[in-house]
């Protein structure tokens, strides 16, 4: 609009001059005060119009880089969805996976404790029925316990050999024919034959050197006559001897000597199933 008045009042002067009109002097400093103010105006327009195309510009570049940030906030909020379900989907096939490992190792525990439930039958049973079968040698220092899941048949060596002598004598192998026709009937227990002495030093034994062999050697024939005599399976035997290295007592009296020098017979129940299951 002030553009558009600025050229109306410059051709309305051009007209004034060109018809020879006398304009007063006061009528002339008003046309040209208004000259300037519409100048002064045009000018003014002429910055504001810069500004707001500089603003423009600016808004458009602001516009253009707030939808870029908006597209990469997009992209990444379905990247993270993306995640978040093959995170879900592994998840739930982890629990799976470790539920069934769960289930699996809770019934291999329910085997096992199944299996130790049964050998514990069976080693009570063994422990009632060597009782029975022994009873008439428990005056003589045989006794029958469980201990760590194992029976444990005590022969103290005066029920078995004479004085310093590895040659059984017939008590011994009396209560040694009852034991085998126990362990006969058995077949699914191991036997381990232990020889034990006091810590007394050997002397004039001939070629027992000291009570390491005497463990042995007093081990070895009470193993001999249960497999060549009362035919017991060779394959379940071990012959062991201790010396005088696990006592049950201290060797500081005559009695407590005689019960450390024994045989002790350890049955044990073969674990076969047990321990094929652990491997598993």
């Amino acid at each position: 609009m002030r553009k558009i008045s600025l050229f109306l009042f410059i051709g309305l002067l051009a007209s004034a001059f060109s018809s020879c009109v006398v304009l007063s002097p006061k009528k002339y400093k008003a046309l040209l005060a208004k000259q300037d103010s519409l100048s002064t105006g045009w000018t003014e327009s002429q910055l504001m119009n810069e500004n707001l195309e500089s603003l423009i510009a600016k808004l458009r570049k602001d516009t253009t880089g707030l939808s870029s940030a908006l597209n990469d906030l997009r992209n990444q909020y379905s990247e993270m969805n993306s995640n978040y379900d093959k995170l879900r989907s592994n998840s739930s096939s982890e629990i799976k996976k470790l539920s069934s490992d769960l289930e699996k190792r809770e019934q291999r525990l329910k085997e096992v404790e199944e299996i130790l439930r049964k050998r514990d039958a069976a080693t009570n049973q063994l422990k009632e029925k060597l009782q029975q079968a022994l009873l008439g040698f428990t005056k003589n220092g045989l006794t029958v316990e469980i201990r760590n899941g194992k029976v444990y048949v005590s022969l103290t060596d005066k029920l078995l050999f004479p004085s310093g002598s590895i040659v059984i004598d017939e008590k011994g192998k009396q209560a040694l024919s009852q034991l085998a026709e126990v362990l006969k009937q058995q077949p699914e227990i191991n036997i381990a034959v232990e020889g034990h002495t006091d810590s007394q030093k050997i002397t004039n034994l001939g070629q027992i050197k000291d009570n390491w062999d005497l463990s042995v050697l007093r081990s070895t024939s009470v193993v001999r006559y249960l497999t060549e005599v009362s035919k017991v399976e060779a394959v379940r035997m071990t012959a062991t001897g201790k010396g005088e290295f696990q006592p049950l007592g201290p060797n500081t009296s005559a009695e407590s000597r005689s019960k450390n020098r024994r045989i002790e017979i350890v049955l044990s129940p073969k674990l076969d199933e047990l321990y094929d299951l652990i491997k598993q």
